[in-house]
């Protein structure tokens, strides 16, 4: 029998309250869902728990405590971690359960966690999500979904409390596919974002009204409209980690190579990436790009003036 989802019935489970996870977690409590949470640094996950959550000592036991465990972590290392080892989410699932990875990961590893799964009737989900920061608080964020098209839908009540674009891409490893599209646009986008930004600043234009007649029309962009205040500001904490975007492009580059496909604007952007993380920016957000590219040219950002 399908699992029934709805407030008071359904038990979530969730793994991984970081910058994002906190925010998404906090809107299925919000609904009225019965939350167990998991994360390495307890600290992490207080405001949950302050506000109705139980937490768990390891990924299995929330498994053990949930019927559909949501994970958001860091690299695919810690997704095997999470859901494979001994103490995962999978060893912790029983049959009719589902596991719901929204970090961005490896497809072959989301196509390998579903594999797993089936074989102790347990449903998988690779649901990679972009809109950072803003988007997981504002519950705007793009999903894209790899998976069983009825285990999906099954899922859309919880999917619609944290996104705003819902889309099932196709079977397993088809969201996290998706998600590298995703990245790679973002990819060269902010060479484009920062070093424009660069270009104003040192041309000594006023960077806000820059932004009133560049943000609307054929130039704009969400990096530019959401991350060029804070880049202005001189803002650069991060929305999503720059360590995390170099992990993302990695992939990216490997499924390239594995299609035979030459992509030099991204090989391009993650080398100018790891000279971000060079600099020690690496837990800044994407957009400290334009700190490394401010350096190529010997621009003091930080000063009020050119």
């Amino acid at each position: 029998m399908a699992l029934e989802i709805a407030p008071g019935k359904t038990r979530i489970g969730w793994i991984g309250t970081g910058v994002m996870g906190s925010s998404m977690c906090g809107h299925l409590l919000a609904a009225g869902y019965q939350s167990t949470v998991y994360n390495r640094s307890r600290s992490k996950s207080k405001p949950l728990v302050d506000r109705g959550a139980i937490e768990a000592d390891s990924p299995k036991k929330v498994a053990e405590s949930s019927d559909i465990v949501f994970t958001i972590v860091g690299f695919p290392a810690d997704v095997r971690e999470v859901t494979l080892g001994a103490e995962g989410t999978l060893a912790g699932s029983r049959a009719g359960s589902v596991l719901v990875d929204m970090t961005t990961s490896e497809p072959a590893l989301a196509r390998e966690i579903f594999e797993a799964a089936k074989a102790k009737g347990v449903d998988t989900v690779d649901a990679p999500v972009s809109g950072g920061d803003i988007g997981a608080r504002e519950a705007r964020l793009s999903i894209m979904i790899g998976g069983e098209k009825a285990v999906v839908e099954r899922l859309d009540p919880l999917f619609q409390l944290m996104g705003k674009t819902i889309v099932h891409q196709g079977p397993a490893g088809a969201g996290q596919h998706t998600k590298m599209v995703n990245q790679i646009l973002i990819a060269t986008n902010m060479i484009g974002v920062c070093e424009a930004l660069l270009y104003g600043y040192k041309a000594g234009l006023d960077l806000n009204q820059v932004m009133q007649s560049v943000g609307s029309g054929a130039a704009g962009s969400w990096s530019l409209n959401n991350l060029g205040p804070r880049m202005i500001a001189g803002n650069f904490e991060p929305g999503f980690f720059v360590e995390h975007f170099l992990k993302d492009m990695g992939i990216a580059l490997a499924e390239s190579r594995r299609m035979n496909l030459a992509l030099p604007g991204l090989a391009l952007a993650e080398q100018l990436y790891r000279a971000v993380a060079a600099q020690g920016l690496g837990r800044k957000g994407t957009h400290a790009l334009l700190l490394a590219l401010a350096q190529l040219s010997n621009v003091d950002w930080k000063k009020s003036s050119p």
